[in-house]
């Protein structure tokens, strides 16, 4: 097995251990999604038609819950030194541990958008249009919040400061996300050009994300 791999599965095992990951993020996304229609009203149109952005904030705040342990860990029992003098590059280290990362917190919020989204009044086409681009966008959210992750590493209790740094970030992500999922629901923008121009995001997001983050822990390691 070669050192990426062992490394991704080490994350996986570390995630299903620890406990708290996905169960918690996707009951704070239930909490998120069931909690707005008590503020809204029983208007089913209203709800139907904010439907997509309650699912994509309800997504972005659960996928800030557990960034602040994405390296925190990792620097506390020195496994974070091994990697950086390892033979691995560094930025392989972090786009693995992201992956890994949002395998265990971002893709159980996808699976769970399907029956969340009945709590907001969404038809058939339009679960699956967010279910879509939550597959497609929420990795985008988590290599972006690698970089906060990255730059507060040393700090204790930094996760609110992830979200200071990482939230304006994540608002192009979100505003085609929603605007896709909108599309496809009300039109009359087609779906395909703002979900295209989310993946596109989500490609740049995965570089961006990966090489920043790795020159902050860089840094500060250095």
């Amino acid at each position: 097995m070669s050192a990426l791999a062992a490394l991704f599965m080490r994350e996986l095992r570390l995630a299903i251990r620890a406990g708290g990951g996905a169960p918690v993020g996707v009951i704070f996304f239930l909490a998120v999604v069931t909690v707005i229609p008590f503020g809204v009203g029983p208007d089913l149109n209203l709800l139907a038609r904010i439907g997509p952005a309650v699912l994509w904030l309800g997504a972005l705040l659960a996928t800030l819950l557990g960034l602040d342990r994405l390296f925190q860990a990792d620097l506390d029992d020195g496994s974070l030194d091994l990697i950086h003098l390892g033979g691995t590059p560094l930025e392989l280290a972090v786009a693995v541990k992201a992956l890994a990362h949002w395998v265990t917190t971002g893709l159980p919020l996808v699976i769970a958008t399907p029956l969340l989204g009945l709590f907001v009044n969404l038809p058939g086409k339009g679960l699956g249009a967010v279910t879509l681009t939550l597959l497609a966008g929420t990795p985008a959210l988590t290599f972006l919040g690698a970089i906060g992750a990255a730059l507060t590493v040393a700090l204790r209790r930094g996760g609110m400061l992830i979200s200071i740094l990482i939230l304006p970030l994540t608002i192009p992500v979100l505003i085609f996300g929603v605007a896709a999922a909108t599309a496809a629901i009300t039109g009359p923008m087609p779906f395909l050009p703002p979900f295209l121009l989310l993946c596109a995001m989500t490609l740049f997001s995965i570089v961006l994300g990966t090489v920043a983050a790795a020159w902050a822990l860089r840094f500060g390691l250095e």
